[in-house]
């Protein structure tokens, strides 16, 4: 997506984005909880999104957390069923929703790495 849809309203300094392999078990543990820090994945790539509330456990978005939440953010769900990484059969609107949330995030946090064996992307 270009234009100004998903610039966030203060500039945010990113990190180049990285390849490093994340296991499932260190994005699992990865959920906001206690002192943990919270990592969102979409399509594969792993987010840091430690520090913004939305994501601790009191969060709106804290099912997202630990996971990767490919297929709840195409369907725009919060239901903990919906949270997995398996976006292939979401419908053409739905994978455009997708497409604008990975734009989202690719603008507001570091991408830390590449969950380890995804074949999502």
């Amino acid at each position: 997506m270009t234009g100004g849809k998903f610039e966030p309203k203060t500039p945010v300094a990113l990190d180049p984005p990285k390849d490093t392999p994340i296991s499932i078990s260190e994005l699992s543990a990865a959920n906001g909880v206690g002192d943990a820090k919270a990592y969102v994945a979409i399509k594969g790539k792993v987010f840091d999104v430690t520090g913004n509330k939305m994501y601790a456990p009191e969060g709106s978005y804290h099912v997202f957390a630990g996971h990767d939440a490919s297929y709840a953010l195409g369907k725009t769900s919060t239901k903990p069923e919906d949270v997995k990484a398996d976006w292939f059969s979401l419908d053409d609107k739905e994978k455009g929703v997708l497409a604008d949330w990975e734009t989202f995030f690719t603008k507001r946090y570091n991408i830390i790495g590449k969950v380890e064996g995804a074949t999502n992307f």
